[in-house]
């Protein structure tokens, strides 16, 4: 769930400049200077970022007593040799003989392989109903409930392939003028080969030619939405995923699944698969978020988590392009039976097929009071016109906002009109609370440490001060956690901000349920005061 998007229209207004156009150079994004690296933990009076007053919720705690809890990490994987999870990672005290130490991947297969480039669910559905219903009509259909779903999953499809097309046309010469000029830039540093180079290196490299002048204008549009630690290395690694993830959308391999994995995705339990293996190339994703939720505080090293006495469970379920609902609901139940007090769900699609199977686990979580923690996605789109899944309102009509889900947007750093990220989805009745989401940094794969966007960040810092009070205050329920952090989120009527994904002026708590940003401090003291 990274955000694309500002960086997409971005670098394609780039593509003109590098093709010739020098007076884009007047236009470039202006340079805006990092935040500090925690700045998402910071407090809004004391330090003017609006955090969620971590170090106060800390002060708070001073000489309480904690008990460990298990938080699951839905996911892409995790490396799990990266120094600040070491001892952080939950341990299976069962002897299952199938070596899920730390979790499972149920992207996994035989012969040690993982399925993690998928495409969208909308283009899997479609190409397994395009030959039953596409000559059909509602009248000659001979079951109306899925003719109705295809009616949905073709109009999903059809959007989604004619975005990929015109976003692939857009981003290859781009990507191609990165790859190609990255050489020139290292060499006008007089960097090796093997070096990076950042927004600041480019920021004071001297241009003698028109050509330079260009590539150095480039790449300073292609780092205009990051900080200026930020390298060409990731600019280029996140631009080639986005295209993998296009190129997969437009032809897609719908036998992979099959082949890599070997089981029937349409299929609850019809056996077991996958395989113990967290960390693939992809696993990047959730490494940041597991290291948001409860990399290890105070050791001087990467981040400081927010939780202080978790075990993380790492369920790999999430590919590059959409989950499959089965993968959904399993990694649910085995974190339930496994232990998990809280789940982080930093996923999401357009299409659910076997919604009720995700359902069931919802359900399975709540009756065994399990707080879930959702991202609500980074289209800047309604939640309550288009929602998104997996989701809390039912199939069978039981239940229209889970006691034990919270669905999270992002917010940004200042209390100003950009507050809500233009990208953030919202809804007043489908997304409960908002959290910083915008140039946080958490720990990477392989001892490194990145600063991304997304509400994918935002759900794991509501999933740490969910693990804080659950720590502290373990006698409260899943449905006391969550009424103490959505009461915690301040009303802020009167904070007039964008509409996401818009110049239209909206008030704040127009978008939320709370209509306020996640605070730890005042959720840890509400919780205190909980029966």
């Amino acid at each position: 769930m990274h955000n694309f998007q500002k960086y997409l229209i971005s670098c394609f207004a780039a593509c003109a400049l590098f093709c010739g156009s020098r007076s884009f150079a007047q236009q470039l994004p202006p340079v805006q200077p990092d935040p500090p690296k925690n700045w998402y933990a910071l407090d809004l009076q004391k330090d003017g970022y609006f955090g969620m007053s971590l170090a106060q919720a800390y002060e708070f705690l001073k000489g309480k007593e904690s008990k460990p809890v298990v938080v699951a990490i839905i996911d892409s994987g995790v490396d799990t040799l990266q120094q600040d999870l070491q001892g952080i990672l939950w341990v299976n005290p069962k002897k299952t003989g199938r070596g899920d130490v730390h979790g499972w991947n149920y992207l996994g297969g035989p012969g040690r392989k993982c399925d993690f480039n998928e495409t969208e669910e909308e283009v899997r559905q479609y190409f397994k109903l395009k030959d039953k219903y596409a000559h059909l009509s509602k009248a000659t259909a001979p079951d109306k409930k899925e003719y109705d779903f295809w009616l949905n999953v073709k109009t999903q499809y059809d959007s989604t392939l004619s975005k990929a097309r015109t976003e692939l046309e857009q981003l290859s010469p781009i990507f191609n003028a990165l790859v190609q000029t990255s050489g020139l830039v290292r060499a006008q540093l007089g960097l090796k080969n093997s070096q990076t180079f950042t927004r600041t290196d480019v920021e004071h490299m001297e241009t003698k030619n028109d050509t330079m002048a260009q590539v150095k204008d480039l790449w300073l549009v292609a780092f205009s939405q990051d900080v200026s630690t930020s390298t060409n290395v990731k600019v280029i690694k996140e631009m080639n995923e986005y295209i993998t993830k296009l190129n997969n959308d437009i032809s897609p391999d719908l036998e992979a699944r099959k082949r890599t994995v070997g089981d029937n995705p349409d299929i609850l339990n019809d056996k077991p698969y996958g395989n113990n293996i967290l960390k693939w190339e992809d696993a990047s994703h959730g490494t940041e978020v597991a290291g948001l939720v409860g990399a290890k505080r105070d050791n001087n090293y990467g981040i400081d988590g927010v939780a202080d006495n978790v075990k993380l469970m790492i369920l790999k379920a999430v590919p590059v392009g959409d989950e499959y609902d089965k993968d959904e609901a399993n990694a649910i139940r085995y974190a339930v039976d496994n232990g998990a007090k809280v789940i982080n769900m930093s996923f999401g699609k357009k299409i659910s097929p076997h919604k009720a199977w995700v359902d069931a686990a919802f359900k399975y979580a709540a009756a065994h009071d399990v707080l879930l923690v959702q991202a609500s996605g980074n289209e800047n789109q309604d939640m309550d016109e288009r929602p998104e899944y997996p989701n809390d309102t039912f199939e069978d009509g039981s239940a229209a906002d889970a006691d034990n889900v919270i669905n999270v947007g992002a917010s940004g750093m200042k209390a100003d009109t950009n507050l809500a990220t233009d990208f953030s989805n919202f809804g007043k009745k489908n997304v409960d609370v908002f959290a910083p989401g915008v140039k946080i940094t958490s720990i990477d794969m392989d001892a490194e440490t990145i600063t991304d966007d997304g509400t994918s960040f935002s759900a794991p810092i509501v999933s740490g001060i969910a693990a804080l009070i659950r720590e502290y205050y373990p006698q409260l329920s899943a449905k006391q956690v969550k009424q103490a952090i959505l009461q915690s989120a301040t009303p802020l009527t009167g904070t007039k901000v964008y509409k996401p994904g818009t110049q239209q002026i909206v008030d704040f708590t127009s978008l939320s349920k709370t209509g306020g940003i996640v605070n730890a401090y005042k959720a840890l003291q509400i919780a205190s005061e909980m029966k």
